[in-house]
């Protein structure tokens, strides 16, 4: 079954618990703000539309709430290896590159666009700290350096934070890897 995406559709991730909204379409390239305001890109495939009939048509086989209780209930599997926090696994990446943020920057000023991305990195910034995350990376590119001196002022105002270039491995040089100390009081 195809799916035809529109930006505003309500779509769920099929492999994974995440729902969101389509806020950006790019040939096979669907990218999406979570329940949880994070932003997104996946594939097509891997996304279905939220509503009765696309359940109901991509699951002929199943009644749609056998379909959404399998989905709820996650399968439990038994490890014998280390167990480690997820936390401490997950790093949050947030691209703030513009064309990732809107759908269109077309009529932004450049100044529009930075406070977009300094909207955008304060926020995650700030969700990162109450979520208790220990680490996240803003990729913000090479350019002129505006939007990267930008973050380390916002960075800078934190006292529980402390950042530094991100692994050029695997980002190059336009990405900043911050830290989030906890239990600072």
């Amino acid at each position: 079954m195809m799916n035809n995406f529109e930006i505003g559709d309500k779509v769920s991730v099929i492999d994974d618990a995440i729902d969101g909204v389509v806020l950006k379409i790019n040939n096979n390239e669907i990218t999406i703000t979570t329940n949880d305001d994070f932003v997104l890109t996946y594939k097509k495939e891997e996304l279905v539309k939220i509503n009765k009939e696309s359940l109901t048509n991509l699951f002929s086989s199943k009644n749609v709430s056998q379909v959404l209780s399998e989905k709820a209930e996650p399968i439990k599997r038994s490890f014998t290896k280390e167990k480690k926090s997820k936390k401490e696994d997950f790093v949050l990446e947030v691209d703030l590159h513009i064309e990732k943020l809107v759908p269109s920057k077309k009529g932004l000023s450049n100044h529009e666009i930075l406070n977009i991305q300094m909207d955008t990195a304060k926020g995650q910034l700030e969700f990162a700290i109450r979520n208790r995350m220990q680490k996240l990376v803003f990729i913000h590119g090479v350019g002129e350096g505006v939007l990267k001196s930008e973050l380390e002022f916002l960075l800078g105002r934190y006292e529980q934070v402390s950042f530094q270039e991100a692994s050029f491995q695997k980002y190059g040089f336009g990405a900043t890897e911050i830290y989030i100390k906890q239990n600072i009081r």
